[in-house]
């Protein structure tokens, strides 16, 4: 089994100038459940049919498949998922020895950046850019999952 090993942060400061790529995604949920999720995504041109299983670690870890779809079947399987999507850009930022992904949230999630570093176990060290903020990993309502049905925009007291 694919283990997906991934810390998640908040991001308080600049990080499009140090980003070297981004990609727009748009995303939707077959199924979002403690147990897994099986999302759909369409990543530019590409599309992509996930699978993962619950968080394990206090939400470090979890197990995860992917396999890459056409454009047109993610599109025909969008229309399967429930009701909302998580639409984002993600931008690549390399620091040291790792590359954190930071999403910057649209429509009913504006305002929301958050970045993410894969890592190879739960106790490796890596270099934190200066725009990282306060830890979220762990914390359910920081889940696309729960993003796309709980959107930032109703939080009171963001």
């Amino acid at each position: 089994m694919a283990q997906e090993i991934e810390r998640k942060f908040l991001v308080t400061g600049d990080f499009k100038q140090a980003a070297c790529n981004h990609t727009h995604i748009v995303q939707g949920y077959i199924s979002a459940t403690k147990e897994h999720t099986v999302r759909i995504r369409i990543r530019d041109d590409k599309g992509y049919i996930t699978i993962k299983g619950p968080s394990t670690d206090n939400g470090l870890s979890r197990y995860e498949w992917e396999k890459e779809l056409s454009l047109c079947e993610a599109q025909e399987l969008m229309q399967l998922c429930k009701t909302g999507v998580i639409d984002k850009v993600r931008y690549l930022v390399k620091s040291g020895q790792h590359t954190f992904e930071v999403d910057e949230f649209h429509g009913a999630n504006e305002g929301l950046i958050v970045a993410e570093v894969e890592l190879q176990s739960p106790d490796e060290e890596f270099l934190k850019p200066s725009f990282i903020g306060q830890e979220v990993t762990g914390i359910p309502r920081y889940y696309n999952s729960h993003l796309m049905e709980y959107p930032y925009s109703k939080w009171s007291g963001q």
